[in-house]
């Protein structure tokens, strides 16, 4: 064996860890310069994570918690809308009435395909990426249901938006063992020509509604 493969062999060897070995050194003497909390005030991250939001053409509205109600009905008839799948945990309070929602007992793959879009909530979200994470918990449904719809209307709480990736791990650790989905945007992609193609791994419409403590709804 060759001394270059050999010591290529042994960098992988001390990455991966040897027998029982854990590397609390290792890891302790890496750098961390980057920033790990938030530096702006809660209305800036607000501002912040609708404006990456925008970049993706996603479409954010803001409302008060007392106007969540309302706020879907303005984003469903902006849409055209006549109803969308919702996970079995979602708020009755956040539903107008005159539209169709169909909780997800089981729908089929043709059932959501066939449907206008999802309704969820979320867990955190990451203002400096634009990320909305889910858990999929009983408000935000399983995972199908967020990919197969062509549509997507979340609803981010105030408290739930933080700053920073770092700040957004650490919120995600919580939930350690649930599965994850990571949104920044629409469903997108580009081929080798550069062509950008929406809705490819799920919802090429995204909508947000972000509920924070204000009079007045507004549409950005």
């Amino acid at each position: 064996m060759s001394s270059a493969k050999e010591d290529i062999l042994a960098r992988i060897r001390h990455a991966v860890g040897g027998s029982g070995e854990l590397r609390e050194s290792d890891y302790a003497a890496i750098s961390r310069c980057y920033g790990q909390a938030a530096l702006s005030s809660s209305e800036d991250r607000l501002k912040l994570f609708a404006e990456r939001l925008h970049d993706y053409d996603a479409v954010v509205y803001h409302c008060a918690q007392a106007n969540v109600r309302e706020t879907v009905r303005q984003a469903l008839t902006a849409r055209a809308k006549h109803g969308l799948i919702v996970p079995p945990g979602i708020s009755q309070e956040w539903l107008p009435d005159g539209f169709l929602f169909v909780r997800d007992e089981g729908l089929s793959y043709d059932d959501m395909d066939k449907s206008e879009g999802v309704l969820t909530g979320c867990a955190v979200a990451i203002a400096l990426t634009g990320t909305i994470v889910l858990r999929h918990s009983a408000a935000e449904g399983r995972r199908a249901i967020t990919l197969v719809p062509d549509y997507h209307l979340c609803i981010v709480r105030r408290e739930q938006v933080v700053e920073t990736v770092p700040e957004g791990i650490r919120e995600i650790a919580k939930y350690s063992g649930d599965p994850l989905t990571t949104i920044s945007g629409p469903s997108a992609t580009s081929d080798i020509e550069m062509t950008r193609i929406k809705g490819v791994h799920g919802p090429r419409t995204l909508d947000v509604i972000l509920v924070a403590e204000s009079d007045a709804g507004s549409r950005l």
